[in-house]
């Protein structure tokens, strides 16, 4: 995407044209910005019926040090303290409207430090073989990371850092694991050095940042609502509604 352009929202996200790329930063000195750092989050859920949400989305925010919407939020959460609340960490779905308003504003701030990625899924239109909460999560995982963790090698990365939150199921977090290191078998991330992280979410402002990008993101598409949405467009990388030239409804 263009500085200021609108995100590529596409069936087939693997953008083919030209990147900009050069040589990957010297790691010999172990340089923060070698590094790059992608945390997940997603919306939506497993129910394949019309009681179900519409879609699922699997959401990436990308981001190499120093991470200056972390001060931004630092700040932020010490600021209600001492106005008399108690915040222990930021939650879109669940925190009022005037705290959701001030975070989104800190990571307006910094959008120019992001690059977000999303993956989205008209439950409907899925083929049978994926209307299975963990098959559908495997898949989705696999077909985002791909994408994402190559665009980060092209920018320069030498080594990425995936951070999932405390995933509950033991099997997804495998998924996690065998999405990236399939990538890597397969040659298709040559030189690729990686690590899969599982943290609680409101152990790290990234998983914050992430779900609150998520959140504004399946607004829009699950209820047409783009308020939020519009806050974080600028940087937004992809959008990828991948079964969107689909006809056929399963349910």
């Amino acid at each position: 995407m263009t500085p200021g352009g609108a995100p590529t929202v596409t069936n087939d996200p693997l953008d083919r044209s030209p990147t900009t790329s050069g040589p990957a930063p010297d790691t010999s000195g172990h340089s923060p910005r070698s590094f790059a750092y992608v945390f997940l989050d997603e919306s939506g859920n497993f129910d394949f019926s019309a009681n179900g949400t519409r879609y699922f989305l699997l959401t990436s925010v990308s981001m190499c040090r120093p991470f200056g919407v972390y001060d931004k939020l630092q700040n932020y959460m010490h600021d209600c303290i001492e106005g008399g609340g108690d915040i222990e960490h930021f939650h879109c779905y669940a925190d009022r409207k005037t705290v959701r308003d001030a975070v989104f504003g800190a990571i307006g701030a910094h959008l120019d430090e992001l690059r977000i990625d999303c993956l989205v899924v008209e439950k409907r239109k899925t083929r049978r073989s994926l209307r299975d909460g963990e098959r559908l999560y495997r898949w989705s995982l696999g077909y985002l990371l791909r994408r994402v963790l190559s665009r980060e090698r092209d920018s320069g990365a030498s080594d990425v850092v995936v951070i999932t939150d405390t995933i509950p199921v033991n099997k997804k977090r495998q998924a996690a694991e065998k999405a990236i290191r399939g990538a890597v078998v397969r040659n298709q991330l040559p030189g690729m050095k990686y690590r899969i992280l599982h943290h609680q979410s409101r152990s790290h402002y990234g998983l914050q940042v992430a779900d609150y990008c998520c959140w504004a993101i399946f607004r829009k598409w699950q209820r047409g609502e783009s308020t939020w949405y519009d806050r974080i467009k600028p940087a937004l990388r992809s959008e990828i509604d991948v079964f969107g030239a689909e006809t056929q409804h399963g349910y």
